[in-house]
């Protein structure tokens, strides 16, 4: 016989389920509006995680998955034994290091310097003159660079002006750094600042307006009102973007990349890419995913720093 803990039980399940199903029904259109968005993310983000199986395998496509060997750790054995991996690690590691020193406070500083100007016509010309390349291929960004930096290009042409030797600026490996972070912030300067842009037309005129009854300076009031009214929001994309610290951009280098300058341009994405290619899918597989843990732990450390910094601006 029932027990009456076992009929307080029922009825509290009772009620707690019949409660979620009047919940589910009273919210239904938002629930039915919401299930094709996470049916595409499952299937497409969730989903391919099975592959994961590949960097522990001896991999055969005939086999399959489930009928490939198990090989252990053998894979990552062999990834971090052999000098291609470490020194496409190593270029990754010297790009990712320009994203974040160079590339990531590029976008901030335009918005602040667009925030500041008083000429409207010219803001919106800047904005639309940088928005452009962002939305072209960078197939195509590359065939622009390497027409203008060439040898019968747009720069050489210039030094040749001023009596000075021309330079093979896309076949010179030393070069190619440079030529990353200035296509990179050609490319996508004006797209990420409109992030930064909209983040600054929510900071409270009265505080730049009492910043210059103070007799604050322009760059005080950039300083003291702008930078700490958008704090929160580089915050949140410094994160995103040390989630993503080691993809450095594959269509962007593996287009501007020539035999000449692999040595300085080969990453991590252009090694997984060749050994795809080869049909070594295990170790492509291995340095994918090591990868990707590796992203996990840099957002992981990233929020411990910043939520030690300011607590009110980690992700969790």
């Amino acid at each position: 016989m029932p027990t009456a803990t076992t009929t307080v039980r029922s009825r509290f399940d009772g009620g707690r389920l019949e409660r979620m199903a009047r919940s589910y029904w009273r919210h239904r259109y938002l629930i039915a509006m919401f299930l094709p968005g996470f049916a595409v993310f499952a299937l497409f983000a969730y989903g391919p995680l099975y592959g994961i199986l590949i960097a522990f395998k001896d991999y055969s496509v005939i086999r399959g998955i489930g009928g490939s060997p198990w090989v252990g750790m053998a894979n990552f054995t062999g990834l971090f034994s052999g000098p291609e991996f470490l020194h496409a690690l190593r270029n990754t590691a010297i790009f990712a290091g320009l994203n974040i020193v160079v590339l990531f406070p590029a976008p901030i500083i335009l918005a602040l310097i667009l925030s500041e100007c008083r000429w409207k016509w010219f803001v919106r010309v800047v904005q639309t003159i940088s928005y452009l390349p962002h939305f072209i291929s960078w197939v195509v960004l590359a065939g622009i660079l390497f027409q203008f930096f060439g040898q019968l290009g747009a720069v050489n042409a210039v030094l040749h002006v001023f009596g000075l030797p021309s330079q093979s600026w896309m076949y010179q490996p030393g070069k190619f750094y440079v030529i990353y972070v200035f296509s990179a912030i050609w490319a996508g300067i004006g797209w990420g600042a409109i992030i930064y842009i909209a983040a600054l037309a929510g900071v409270d005129p009265e505080l730049y307006e009492a910043a210059r009854v103070d007799g604050a300076s322009r760059l005080q009031r950039i300083r003291h009102v702008s930078l700490p009214g958008i704090a929160p929001t580089v915050s949140i994309m410094f994160l995103l973007q040390i989630a993503h610290f080691l993809a450095v951009g594959f269509d962007q280098i593996y287009n501007l990349m020539t035999p000449i300058t692999q040595d300085s341009a080969d990453i991590l994405d252009t090694y997984v890419l060749r050994h795809v290619m080869s049909y070594d899918f295990s170790q492509g597989m291995a340095a994918s995913l090591f990868q990707s843990v590796l992203g996990l732990l840099m957002v992981y450390i990233g929020n411990r720093v910043v939520r030690r910094l300011e607590p009110d601006q980690s992700l969790w």
